[in-house]
């Protein structure tokens, strides 16, 4: 069964987005073994510096890559487009596939350097957790779409 991989940086708090992510991992589990991994945020205060934020994703960074390997996809607003049956296309293969969403402040450069690819949702901007419901959504409807189900 094919493995999927949300690393994701923050915790959901919200009820509403863990209703949400656990509804599209409980459809998952019929097409893939689904592991979510929440790795902390680094806190700034109200109104960090740029270096500060910097700071902050090289920590990320540091803690992602230490759970990272083989290949990924970094979410990230300068990505790229896809639309849904492209992006179905990249769960074709069986192989692991992980997708790495980055805090409030994204994430940094050296993460989506060493992606394969460089995703974003959106020119808009959403908030990290949205984001991630929105890739276990799309995750479900690329595995409808490669099955031919009326879902799409």
């Amino acid at each position: 069964m094919r493995r999927i991989t949300l690393l994701c940086v923050g915790k959901l708090k919200e009820r509403f987005y863990i209703q949400a992510a656990e509804e599209y991992a409980k459809r998952l589990g019929r097409y893939c073994k689904l592991e979510v991994l929440e790795l902390p945020e680094q806190r700034l205060g109200e109104a960090p510096s740029p270096a500060e934020v910097q700071r902050a994703l090289a920590r990320e960074a540091e803690a992602l890559r230490g759970r990272l390997s083989g290949q990924y996809i970094a979410l990230c607003v300068e990505g790229e487009q896809r639309e849904s049956e492209a992006f179905a296309k990249l769960l074709e293969p069986p192989e692991p596939l992980t997708f790495v969403i980055g805090g409030s402040y994204g994430l940094h450069d050296s993460v989506k350097a060493g992606a394969f690819l460089r995703l974003s949702m959106s020119k808009m901007t959403f908030p990290h957790h949205l984001a991630r419901v929105m890739v276990l959504e799309q995750v479900y409807r690329a595995f409808q779409i490669n099955g031919g189900s009326r879902y799409h």
